[in-house]
Order: structure tokens, then C-alpha cells, then sequence
């Protein structure tokens, strides 16, 4: 089953964020990631969102998901992002066809 990561993000280091951007990318599709939404213009219609960027990764299933996000290739280039912006991060199945 398709499972999403969604992750809200506030960057207050733009030049050590946009090294971990140009490092991300290539990671993420090691593990068959997809960015879906990588920040863009954003409107919060209900509730709070507190970070002011948001981000979806298309992940084939959860367990690819969650093996990205635990590896050495990405954690190798997370100390960036963990130096550079606070997020909110979390792993969401998504409806396969046909549900």
C-alpha cells in the first residue's frame, strides 16, 4: 500500500537548508521516494499548522518509508536539515486503488 510522509517544516537557515535540498533528492528516490509537494505557495483553511512549508513524499509502501528515513544515506544529510529547520514529520498509508 502507497504511504505518504508529511512533514511541516520552518526554516531559519536558508544556505545550510538548501544543501540538504540539493542532497535529499537523490536519497529519496534510492528508496523509490517521490516529492509530491516541496514547499509552494501555502493557505491553512482550518485548524493550526504551525510551520509555515509543507512537504509529501509518494513512498511505494510504508516499510520503504520508514527504511529511508532510517538510513545511513539519509542520516548522513538529516543532521542538515536538523541544524538548519524545525519540522513535524509523520508516515500515513495511503488507498491503493480500488478501496
Amino acid at each position: 500500500m502507497t504511504a505518504y510522509i508529511i512533514t511541516q517544516v520552518d526554516v531559519h537557515d536558508q544556505e545550510t537548508f538548501d544543501k540538504y535540498r540539493a542532497k535529499a533528492g537523490p536519497v529519496l528516490a534510492k528508496f523509490g521516494g517521490e516529492f509530491l509537494v516541496r514547499g509552494g505557495k501555502m493557505e491553512v483553511l482550518e485548524g493550526d499548522w504551525p510551520y509555515p512549508r509543507g512537504v509529501i513524499i509518494k513512498f511505494p509502501d510504508r516499510e520503504m518509508a520508514k527504511r529511508w528515513h532510517e538510513s545511513a544515506e539519509y542520516g548522513a544529510i538529516k543532521t542538515l536539515r536538523h541544524a538548519s529547520a524545525k519540522a513535524n514529520m509523520i508516515v500515513v498509508d495511503g488507498i491503493d486503488a480500488g478501496e
